[in-house]
């Protein structure tokens, strides 16, 4: 199955195109706060490091605004950096005015339409970027009620009412995105959108949880989108790192054929047959590819039945027996050694092929 993906309009925000037949975008936000100087630098160096396209930061206050200005005005980082505003309006100007590359706001809080013409009067000036977001707990209470607290309803005709605000003003470069807390609302809500315009969607999970829970709701909700061909852009939302955000998010698109970044470790799941060790040394062999940008699949093995036969499409992996390991590539055996010291010799042969 080869997904055929949406032709959208194409965005520009910073250095990067969104939509279109470019690929799907990952991203991620920020958890600390701007003035904290060395770990908010330090973290979106690791966003970066891990393959972060885009970063979002929260901008809650005028203190805020002042140190994203002096982070954008150090021009240590090239990435896309985008503000994000909540209810002040004129947080987004001066986030502008600092020189960010994209402003994303929602239109339940931000003060109505005239707010937004002046949001869009200065991203027309300063060719910046824009993201309507529509969340299912901040929808505007005079749209809920006209829908009878329908929340699906209300966020498509939300974000339907701010397209064509956006379109009388003659604005065009934004994408938007509209997230529930709810997989099947948010599928439905993504879907109606996606039918009325051709911009670029972004997708999410809104408040999707904890790092497991959370990045298998956002991977069944998103894996739906995408595989109907819906999004242009993606952030797994994790009550945790922000890098885990960014290695779900190509977990998603790579299972989807979607990106080829990163490596994909296939591994069986243990049984009564596995070699003792073998668990831990799933983990060490996820350690210890964690930062490989080359598309690579891996494959660990417990036992013979699971050995290189069922792992014959992986570029290298280990298949565990009883004392000994085989270590293979593309199927091929290449070295059975100790099992002991089967990821000294995997490490060596992934030197190799990286």
């Amino acid at each position: 199955m080869k997904i055929e993906r949406k032709k959208t309009r194409v965005v520009r925000i910073g250095k990067i195109n969104i939509g279109g037949d470019n690929p799907v975008v990952v991203q991620s936000m920020t958890k600390n706060r701007l003035e904290n100087t060395d770990e908010i630098r330090k973290e979106i160096k690791e966003l970066i490091e891990c393959g972060c396209e885009l970063v979002r930061i929260a901008i809650p206050d005028k203190k805020s605004a002042y140190f994203l200005r002096k982070l954008i005005n150090d021009k240590i980082f090239s990435i896309p950096l985008v503000a994000d505003i909540q209810f002040d309006y004129r947080l987004a100007l001066e986030c502008m005015d600092a020189g960010v590359d994209g402003i994303r706001i929602n239109p339940g809080n931000i003060g109505g339409p005239e707010p937004v013409a002046k949001i869009i009067s200065k991203a027309t000036d300063k060719k910046v970027a824009l993201r309507v977001g529509v969340n299912s707990g901040s929808i505007d209470k005079r749209v809920l009620r006209k829908n009878k607290r329908d929340i699906a309803g209300s966020m498509i005709d939300s974000t339907l009412e701010y397209v064509r605000l956006l379109e009388r003003l003659n604005f065009y470069n934004f994408k938007i995105s509209a997230k529930a807390s709810t997989v099947l609302d948010t599928v439905n809500v993504y879907e109606a959108i996606s039918d009325k315009v051709n911009y670029p969607l972004h997708l999410g999970i809104t408040e999707a949880g904890p790092v497991f829970s959370g990045a298998i709701k956002s991977s069944v909700g998103m894996g739906i989108l995408l595989s109907m061909g819906i999004g242009d852009t993606i952030r797994v939302s994790l009550t945790g790192n922000s890098t885990d955000e960014v290695k779900a998010g190509y977990i998603i698109l790579n299972s989807l054929n979607l990106r080829k970044v990163g490596v994909d470790i296939v591994s069986c799941p243990s049984c009564g047959r596995t070699s003792e060790g073998y668990r831990e040394t799933v983990y060490e062999v996820e350690k210890l590819t964690s930062d490989i940008k080359k598309n690579l699949k891996i494959a660990v093995m417990g036992c013979i039945v699971n050995g290189p036969g069922e792992a014959k499409e992986a570029d290298i992996g280990i298949a565990f027996g009883k004392n000994k390991a085989a270590i293979f590539l593309k199927g091929k055996i290449i070295k059975r050694v100790d099992k002991n010291r089967a990821l000294i010799d995997f490490e060596q042969e992934l030197k190799k092929i990286i």
